[in-house]
């Protein structure tokens, strides 16, 4: 798990991982950074001026990964009604906080449950497929 120092590399990860899914792109809206496609927000990665305590919220429509994404200290639904929905505030400090490749997997469902069909589509095609040993292809 993470340690205290090191959330500020996990949320660039995070950032970094978001930003190359196909159509994705920043914003600054209330002075927070977003990820967004198509105009719709699929990753709030908070503000970067230490106002508030750093997290990761994202969509999280499928039962076991939500859960899952709920289990992690401090976790909780997201404010504002947004966690009737499905969006997740998942905590990047303190003990037990996710590593980003699990963020990342979690920003990715927030991905294909927000992008049109067609840039589900270029993702899917961009994934190598999997080789007879369930690894991807090199």
């Amino acid at each position: 798990m993470t340690k205290e120092q090191d959330w500020p590399e996990v949320r660039d990860a995070v950032r970094e991982f978001a930003l190359g899914l196909p159509g994705a792109v920043e914003e600054f809206p209330w002075g927070e950074c977003v990820i967004k496609v198509n105009k719709k927000i699929f990753v709030f990665l908070g503000a970067e001026d230490g106002s508030h305590p750093p997290a990761v919220t994202v969509k999280l429509t499928e039962e076991d990964a939500h859960a899952h994404a709920l289990s992690m200290p401090g976790a909780r639904p997201a404010g504002y009604g947004l966690g009737k929905s499905g969006w997740v505030r998942v905590p990047l400090d303190g003990e037990g906080a996710p590593r980003a490749p699990l963020l990342c997997d979690w920003a990715e469902e927030s991905y294909r449950v927000v992008a049109p069909k067609r840039l589900v589509a270029e993702l899917d095609a961009s994934v190598p497929p999997a080789g007879p040993s369930g690894e991807g292809a090199e």
